[in-house]
């Protein structure tokens, strides 16, 4: 086989099926990926699960008989929203996991998400890049004996530990979108287990996405959403992403809240809880999440971009809640992983106990900034990012400048942040400043030096 490199990224493998990713190449990455877990000292069996695209659960047979051919035992743990297999993996004291998804890239992509022992990161620095090599090489002998197989639900584990988080939770009324994808599999047991009443919207689980691509940092998706909430005088909404490991809040008036403000508003909780803790935010969050953990006694802890880069710095820091722009939110009781579905429970008691309505909560961190999203910019194959960013640091050389995670220039009443995707041919460009004019003047600069390089 002609196995491309470029199908693994900074924390995941992801590609076009059949093309890039396939049963061979799933069976590979199954083998290096059990030699690796081995390398590290783990004789524990490897938990194993599949989203709802149409060819996840062949690919996961295949990835779980490369793991078994090293002799490694397996944990099938079935058809799982990617936060069920972190969790799944610390609790039941596993060597690792791996999740075959491909989140809410469109139904023709394919991948595959890991942690290692206790639901920590594994990605290009903490492992995959050897896994990546072994695979390439196609060189990986079986082992003398096949590891064991086993089947296990770890639904009803998974949802009495996500409503673990709850604390008293108000009958509010809400609308789910799930976006065809595998928190369809969980929102009716919030229906059951709790007294909110939910109108649910695209439940049922279909790898093809038919009604609205499964990424709620997408505004246009969150369209019929807020529709919904408005029109049937709702509390609020929450939108998912396809492997159901991201949440976006809307409020009552159909108003998105970003990444950054619900960040701020669950560091703000975690901090009652965890005073004087620290807690940890991506490159690219809003200020106001680090003015809103300081103003709350807390000490903010600024992350590169990633959920294998996150989990490893939230347990340097023993940090109880950690967030992403994008979405992903982290908790120390979770085995440090990401849950969109324990985000949204903790969003629902948070505004259980302020006794408020979602637009006013986040009104105070609304009225701070101003945040253009993330706006990308495709490139032809042959251009080197790098030198791109680069090329824009020097043209604006008079700001304070890092690289931490791609290029961040700040300046008193502005920002920046330049990256490159970590699993698409993009430039992403984040921009922050006080007014939205300032913002319009400033993604009109940028957008043009860009498109001047």
């Amino acid at each position: 086989m002609n196995i491309s490199q470029d199908i693994f990224k900074a924390y995941d493998v992801r590609g076009l099926v059949p093309d890039e990713i396939n049963e061979e190449v799933a069976l590979l990455i199954g083998k290096a990926f059990a030699e690796q877990i081995k390398k590290e000292g783990s004789s524990e069996p490897i938990v194993v699960g599949y989203d709802m695209r149409s060819d996840s659960q062949s690919l996961a047979v295949s990835l779980i008989e490369g793991i078994r051919s090293q002799g490694s035992d397996v944990i099938d743990i079935g058809q799982v929203a990617t936060d069920m297999l972190y969790f799944a993996v610390g609790h039941l004291g596993a060597a690792g996991g791996a999740v075959v998804t491909a989140s809410h890239n469109p139904g023709k992509y394919n991948g595959i998400k890991f942690c290692g022992q206790e639901a920590r990161g594994f990605g290009i620095e903490s492992g995959l890049m050897e896994v990546r090599d072994m695979v390439v090489a196609e060189n990986i002998p079986d082992s003398q004996t096949k590891g064991q197989l086993k089947s296990y639900d770890i639904i009803p584990e998974w949802i009495n530990h996500a409503l673990s988080f709850a604390n008293n939770i108000k009958p509010f009324k809400i609308a789910v979108d799930a976006g065809n994808g595998m928190a369809g599999l969980v929102v009716p047991y919030l229906d059951e287990k709790t007294d909110l009443d939910i109108t649910p919207l695209y439940l049922d689980l279909d790898g093809s996405f038919p009604n609205h691509e499964a990424n709620p940092l997408k505004e246009e998706t969150l369209e019929e959403l807020k529709k919904v909430v408005v029109s049937n005088n709702l509390d609020l909404g929450i939108a998912f992403d396809g492997d159901g490991d991201r949440m976006v809040l809307v409020d009552e008036r159909g108003e998105s809240l970003s990444g950054s403000i619900t960040t701020a508003i669950l560091a703000r909780y975690f901090l009652d809880k965890h005073p004087g803790a620290h807690i940890l935010h991506n490159a690219i969050c809003s200020r106001i999440v680090s003015e809103t953990i300081k103003e709350y006694g807390g000490t903010p802890v600024r992350t590169r971009v990633g959920h294998s880069y996150i989990k490893s710095a939230m347990r340097e820091y023993d940090a109880p809640f950690g967030g992403e722009h994008s979405a992903h939110y982290y908790f120390s009781d979770n085995y440090f992983a990401d849950s969109g579905l324990i985000a949204a429970i903790v969003s629902l008691s948070i505004l259980s106990e302020f006794g408020s309505k979602l637009s006013e909560l986040a009104s105070h961190y609304r009225k701070a900034y101003v945040q253009s999203g993330e706006i990308n910019f495709e490139l032809k194959g042959d251009e080197d990012k790098q030198l791109i960013i680069e090329k824009i640091a020097k043209n604006f050389s008079d700001g304070d400048q890092d690289w931490l995670d791609g290029l961040s220039v700040n300046y008193q009443d502005w920002w920046f942040n330049l990256r490159a995707s970590n699993t698409e041919p993009l430039l992403r460009l984040n921009i922050e400043a006080r007014t939205s004019e300032q913002l319009d003047n400033l993604k009109a600069k940028i957008t043009k030096e860009l498109k001047n390089i």
